[in-house]
């Protein structure tokens, strides 16, 4: 028997499908014509792929993190993940040069990337259950610290680096659809497949978590078990992302609090999808208009991190006021 919310859930779930087919449909076939096709089609089928697993890794390892950490206001790029990705790309600017970041593009560069991210993420773990004491509020300040600490170093290399050198550095500093690295997509998309049927099954966990450790612990719930699997495919999927376009700061803040005053739901299968429909529909339209109406004349990520970034900030004074 489906409850009246289950209804609603599922009446809103529906309309946002409708906004993000309809996005994807316009902005693949606006401007297209029997003459055109065959040059711009797979182009903007890429772009579109490369959407869909970007929405997918930060709006899923947004819901997620937010659920682990018991807080509402924070993100995977509070572990000083994105500032990680980013000191990596200085480092090997600094001290190989500019030409060598292409090494960075490849296969093995990616895996490399990965494996140092979740490397950090396992160094989290530890020092959040090393002791007894610890818990998640020391992983959050370990973050804070690593986070501030990478992009010290990187910002500190940055200063030194060649200006010809800068400016092929400045182009993995923000998210960019134009520049997205065709070469991985393919792994891409296999790597979040298997992230997604890895954690298909733990939905309803995380829904039991949001009672808190201590009463998911008393459900049988492996506490420990769950949060290092979580931080490992939180770390992977952030890395695809950040990998293929480059760090999105505030998107995920803005799609889960919007999905989740939407939906009014602790259900994690409706929120992630609410998350991840919210996402698709904020980038397919901001790409859209970035291309077809402002030429170009700014980035998707100036419009996303502007409204994510009053959004962050209405929410700030929203709990504080709580």
């Amino acid at each position: 028997m489906v409850s009246l919310r289950q209804k609603l859930i599922y009446k809103k779930l529906i309309i946002l499908s409708i906004l993000a087919l309809l996005g994807v449909f316009v902005f693949a076939f606006y401007g297209i014509n029997s003459n055109n096709f065959d040059f711009f089609m797979p182009m903007r089928i890429t772009k579109i792929l490369a959407i869909l697993i970007v929405s997918y890794c930060i709006s899923y390892t947004a819901v997620i993190f937010q659920t682990i950490t018991n807080n509402k206001i924070l993100t995977p790029s509070i572990m000083g993940l994105d500032s990680l990705y980013l000191f990596i790309q200085t480092f090997v600017v600094f001290f190989y040069g500019a030409k060598k970041i292409t090494m960075l593009s490849d296969i093995k560069g990616f895996i490399t990337t990965v494996f140092l991210m979740v490397i950090a993420s396992i160094f989290l773990y530890i020092l959040l259950f090393k002791g007894r004491n610890k818990n998640i509020y020391f992983l959050i300040l370990a973050g804070m610290v690593l986070g501030a600490f990478f992009k010290g170093l990187a910002s500190f290399m940055q200063i030194l680096l060649d200006p010809n050198e800068f400016l092929v550095l400045q182009g993995s500093m923000f998210a960019s659809f134009n520049n997205i690295n065709f070469s991985l997509l393919g792994i891409c998309i296999a790597i979040s497949l298997i992230c997604f049927f890895v954690m298909l099954f733990d939905f309803k966990k995380f829904d039991i978590l949001n009672l808190g450790e201590e009463a998911a612990i008393n459900l049988g719930i492996d506490y420990k078990f769950l949060v290092f699997k979580s931080l490992i495919i939180i770390s992977v999927l952030i890395s695809i992302s950040t990998v293929l376009v480059g760090p999105v700061t505030f998107l995920g803040i803005l799609v889960v609090s919007i999905s989740r005053e939407l939906l009014k739901t602790y259900r994690h299968s409706y929120m992630s999808l609410g998350a991840f429909l919210i996402s698709v529909i904020s980038l397919i339209y901001a790409l859209f208009v970035v291309e077809k109406l402002l030429n170009f004349a700014t980035t998707v990520s100036v419009i996303i991190n502007f409204i994510g970034g009053i959004y962050f900030i209405y929410i700030v004074l929203k709990e504080a006021k709580r």
